[in-house]
């Protein structure tokens, strides 16, 4: 999949394509339907989306709300089969742009998109003025083909990254799944560390959770791909997110353990996956009282995921 930043000055190859536009925050099953209408056997299938997400910009003391990083999103929806990746700024020139002129000089003049696809509460351009529904007729005055997709759930309501926040903030990792089409994911680089597990017997991967809607905090069974580097591959583990209340750390951080893995996988980028939720975090007496805890936790870990499969 290539990705690209910006929305001028487009080689021909690139132009041309079937594209699906949205923020794809979780690339939900919702998503999914959205980006299989771009889908075309005659021209390349891209995603049209905007980094910061701009709710980032617009509320920028909120919460965080996102289940992806930028990185995790761009991971699954390589995994769809998506061919380019137009990943625009979100900076002022764009986001101060109209509806008009974003269909004009973004996806018409600018990414020469042949068929654009979003779902029927889409919004775009300055003030989210415009709508699915403007948007259709913005595509027949500058040549280019627009299909409104129905939202998508089941009988209880669309699925929805909203949803699904919940769900991973009650710890339902399964139910989160069901919603999402594949299992959650934290992706981003090994970062160096405290280096405390290797000293207990457990080395751990730490991976920034900074920008992201948190799951529940505690212990989980995982499944991690290793991305890149010499260590390249799948391996199961068990993940701890939470504050470290037993060493009096306050930051939230995602510490995995691969099982049986020997190596340095330092700077390489990890995908892990939540597969069950198994305890809150907890402070122990000890350090002993702690390890006994990581091996029950190991133990536990191990037959969930050797029933579980890939």
């Amino acid at each position: 999949m290539k990705t690209v930043t910006n929305w001028t000055g487009l080689s021909d190859a690139l132009r041309g394509a079937s594209v699906a536009m949205g923020n794809f925050d979780g690339v939900h099953r919702g998503h999914h339907s959205v980006i299989d209408a771009a889908r075309r056997p005659d021209a390349p299938l891209g995603v049209v989306t905007f980094e910061p997400h701009p709710r980032e910009v617009f509320a920028p003391d909120a919460p965080p709300f996102r289940l992806m990083n930028a990185e995790a999103r761009a991971n699954r929806l390589e995994r769809l089969g998506v061919d380019v990746l137009f990943e625009l700024p979100f900076i002022p020139a764009l986001a101060g742009l109209g509806a008009e002129a974003f269909a004009r000089d973004v996806l018409a003049e600018g990414l020469g998109v042949s068929h654009v696809v979003v779902g029927a509460d889409f919004h775009f351009g300055k003030g989210r003025q415009g709508t699915a529904q403007t948007l259709q007729e913005f595509g027949q005055r500058f040549g280019f083909d627009v299909t409104v997709m129905p939202l998508v759930g089941k009988a209880d309501g669309a699925f929805s990254s909203t949803a699904i926040r919940t769900a991973l903030t009650e710890g339902r990792v399964a139910d989160a799944a069901d919603m999402l089409g594949h299992r959650h994911r934290i992706d981003g680089k090994v970062l160096h560390g405290a280096k405390r597990g290797r000293d207990l017997g457990y080395p751990t991967a730490n991976m920034t959770v900074d920008g992201l809607h948190l799951p529940r905090l505690g212990v989980y069974a995982v499944q991690v791909q290793v991305r890149n580097g010499p260590h390249q591959g799948l391996y199961d583990g068990v993940a701890s997110l939470g504050v470290r209340p037993m060493f009096g750390v306050n930051t939230p951080n995602f510490e995995v353990h691969i099982f049986d893995f020997k190596g340095d996988l330092y700077d390489a980028h990890l995908s892990v996956a939540l597969v069950e939720y198994l305890r809150p975090e907890a402070k122990f007496d000890s350090l002993e009282a702690l390890i006994a805890q990581m091996d029950q936790d190991s133990a536990q870990a191990r037959r969930i995921l050797s029933a579980a499969g890939s």
